[in-house]
């Protein structure tokens, strides 16, 4: 059996990685939650560093940026009036930068996350964020059929535990790793550290 290849070397429809400078920087629900809430991450500390060297890197070069903030349940998982539903303060917004609001995984869903980017003009996205089996994924997946090339960021992104349905345990870190192998099949060129961008 032959070495199998990915999607997009099979097409040739493949893309080389942005560049901070001209692409926007999509930073995908890096919130509270995923630090003292239930949905606790085992790789945040090091993909909140990674997110940080990006967004000074965007911040110094004056690149578009856009952070997604998920609207939880009040009360709830990233409650939206209570602290766990707020943005890591490492990360954190400033004033003048665009915030999109959603309520289901997928970033466009019943969101202005198309209408912002087609404002400020880039094909190209750089993504990074939380959690990359749920909010990551769907997004990027999405990414394609609205006609966007992302570049995503392996380090910059991490998710956690999952149960399976045989009553084990999927570590994060697989978790993880299949679902990046999963999208540099086909829906984002894969880069392994914001240095790579910088």
């Amino acid at each position: 059996m032959s070495h199998p290849h990915t999607m997009f070397q099979l097409t040739g429809r493949g893309h080389a990685p942005a560049s901070l400078s001209n692409a926007t920087l999509l930073i995908i629900d890096a919130q509270e939650e995923y630090r003292s809430g239930v949905l606790q991450l085992p790789g945040l500390d090091a993909a909140l560093e990674e997110i940080a060297k990006l967004l000074a890197g965007a911040r110094a070069l004056g690149s578009s940026i856009i952070h997604i903030r998920h609207m939880g349940i009040p009360g709830g998982l990233l409650d939206p009036s209570g602290p766990r539903g707020g943005h890591l303060p490492e990360v954190a917004p400033l004033p003048g930068e665009v915030v999109v609001q959603k309520r289901l995984p997928n970033a466009f869903a019943g969101t202005e996350l198309h209408d912002r980017l087609q404002a400020m003009g880039h094909l190209d996205l750089i993504v990074c964020g939380f959690m990359s089996h749920s909010s990551v994924s769907s997004t990027v997946r999405a990414c394609k059929d609205y006609g966007y090339r992302c570049t995503l960021v392996d380090a910059a992104c991490a998710t956690r535990d999952l149960p399976t349905a045989e009553g084990g345990v999927i570590a994060a870190a697989d978790m993880h790793r299949a679902e990046m192998i999963a999208l540099a099949d086909n829906f984002a060129t894969l880069v392994a550290r914001a240095s790579s961008l910088l």
